[in-house]
């Protein structure tokens, strides 16, 4: 007996401790998430339910119908019977319901005038006139300052003052530039990369050209109302709007403070101004408004130099912006060469997302010289060192990089490639004629993008 009650206690205590143990690990496991790295999670798409929508409807109407024999595809006439029924009994009800009302309001008045109720209809109708009238304030329309004007006369207004342009037809594949392979790596050592040339292209394309494509997509995405691109100069900018502009076969507007200087003068010009801009951009979907040079707009001290007047569009930029709504299909784009010369505070104010442009690294370089040299008629030969030219590029933006290949594939020299093949040493010197972008300045946007990104609390584009 006693050595039973022994090997009973022995097995208690050794249950016991396989529970702690357990408790332990549990704790261990608990806790082992903080230790772990925080990925990259992706917020919840509002597509989602509009796919799992179609989904089930096509498993209700399409998965077990058999269009074996309907090779044409001719319209199903029960389907678009089911449909119109529910369109009809719609309307039908409408009508119903007016019919119902205007016979129980003849019922009411038949009631007070048997009861002698004439006072509290009086009052009744003195309240409704009120409510009305407060109602009337809070859903007031802004006035339209060209009412007896049609669409045609206001677009050729502005095409004749110069404020609706014309753009070259660019497409968004010809801003080239490869993606940035090491980025992963540098990220893995704490060190935040620069955007590839290639993470600029796919930005470009999420935020300015599929929302602005489809209303539809316009009015589920996330509403992108403004834009700025910056970046040292050559690096494209004005191409990109170019580009947003041709894929999207939008309107241009330009509210550059050079373009609009002695234009519409004074306040009820500048009110008229932008009244026309926007009744057009709205009316003509879709439109880009382009605004050049956008931190002079938030210039703090105008040079006395400047007689464009750059700070006129301040105030009124941020009210029409607050104003627009995911029904219109307008998105204005600023660029700026000297973020950092504006107050931030007021960009942050009209600009929703700042797209950064880099200089070009070895792998964009590579891809710009290669591409440029053979879109202008050159030759790829064992001669022309790619690897080295574009290692002695750093630096160099695209637009440098584009007209030093022109300079040296003149229509000549494109005649001598058979006989003369292209070297490297060919386009250093017009290389050597521009100053490059130097790493001082590469590094000033960079603390202007880290400035504006932890002053708005904003997400990074190009993660």
């Amino acid at each position: 007996w006693y050595q039973r009650r022994v090997r009973e206690g022995k097995k208690k205590k050794g249950e016991k401790k396989e529970k702690k143990k357990k408790g332990k690990k549990k704790g261990k496991g608990d806790g082992g998430g903080d230790d772990a790295e925080e990925g990259f999670k992706f917020a919840p798409s509002t597509f989602i339910p509009g796919i799992d929508e179609a989904s089930i409807n096509y498993d209700d109407i399409w998965k077990n119908k058999d269009e074996s024999e309907n090779f044409p595809q001719k319209y199903d006439a029960e389907l678009i019977k089911e449909l119109k029924r529910g369109e009809v009994e719609g309307e039908i009800r409408v009508q119903v319901d007016d019919l119902m009302r205007q016979e129980l309001k003849n019922l009411k008045a038949a009631l007070q005038k048997d009861s002698g109720k004439k006072g509290g209809k009086g009052s009744a109708k003195k309240k409704g006139k009120k409510k009305e009238k407060k109602g009337g304030k809070k859903g007031k329309k802004e006035k339209d300052l060209t009412p007896d004007r049609s669409i045609e006369s206001l677009y050729e207004e502005l095409v004749k003052e110069g404020i609706l342009v014309q753009y070259p037809k660019v497409k968004v594949s010809d801003f080239m530039g490869e993606y940035s392979y090491l980025g992963t790596t540098l990220r893995q050592a704490n060190i935040e990369p620069m955007p590839s040339l290639a993470d600029v292209r796919r930005v470009i394309t999420e935020y300015g050209i599929l929302p602005m494509g489809s209303q539809t997509v316009h009015e589920t995405a996330p509403f992108i109302k403004s834009l700025l691109i910056a970046g040292p100069h050559g690096t494209g900018k004005r191409m990109l709007v170019n580009a947003i502009c041709s894929e999207l076969g939008a309107n241009l507007m330009d509210l550059t403070a050079e373009n609009i200087c002695g234009k519409y003068p004074g306040k009820a010009g500048l009110t008229m101004l932008l009244h026309l801009v926007m009744k057009v951009g709205k009316l003509l979907q879709p439109t880009v408004v382009y605004i050049g040079n956008a931190e002079k707009t938030f210039i703090k001290k105008v040079p006395k130099n400047d007689m464009s007047d750059p700070k006129r569009l301040k105030k009124e930029l941020p009210k029409i912006i607050k104003k627009m709504t995911a029904e219109d299909r307008i998105i204005f784009i600023g660029t700026s060469l000297t973020p950092w010369d504006g107050d931030v505070k007021g960009i942050c104010q009209v600009y929703q997302k700042i797209i950064l442009i880099p200089r070009p690294d070895y792998a964009s370089r590579y891809l710009l010289f290669k591409e440029l040299i053979l879109r202008m008629g050159g030759r790829i030969s064992a001669t022309l060192d790619l690897s080295s030219l574009a290692k002695i590029s750093d630096g160099y933006t695209p637009g440098h990089i584009m007209s030093a290949v022109k300079h040296v594939l003149t229509e000549r020299r494109v005649q001598q490639l058979l006989r003369k093949p292209l070297t490297a040493t060919e386009f250093v010197t017009p290389l050597a004629r521009v100053d490059p972008i130097y790493k001082e300045e590469e590094e000033q946007f960079k603390i202007f993008y880290d400035f504006y990104k932890a002053g708005l609390g904003t997400e990074d584009l190009f993660v």
